[in-house]
């Protein structure tokens, strides 16, 4: 598995639908702007009392994905040309997708 060393996550790559959870809570998507997807933002796991949890780098597709607990999440983008959050209750496993526009 390739680690992104700007912050030591696993490199982002898209989560197709068919997407296999094992179980697990997956918060996954893409980071848009203006001129499509964007890569190398900072993409930051809140929890529902708005506390960070985690944080990776967007791909240069603009894909991320988390694995979470059950419950109230937000996603925030930050890049250079703007921010932009999403938010998701995953009240069980599966896949959870999150669109995110910047800018």
């Amino acid at each position: 598995m390739a680690v992104d060393d700007s912050c030591g996550a696993p490199v982002q790559e898209a989560t197709p639908a068919d997407y296999d959870t094992r179980g697990q809570v997956v918060l996954a998507g893409k980071v848009t702007g203006a001129d499509g997807p964007v890569g190398g933002a900072f993409v930051r796991l809140l929890d529902g009392g708005g506390d960070f949890t985690g944080e990776v780098v967007s791909s240069a597709d603009g894909d991320f994905r988390f694995y979470a607990a059950p419950g109230e999440w937000t996603v925030r983008a930050l890049h250079r040309t703007g921010n932009g959050e999403a938010s998701v209750t995953a009240e069980g496993p599966g896949l959870h997708q999150l669109a995110i526009s910047v800018g």
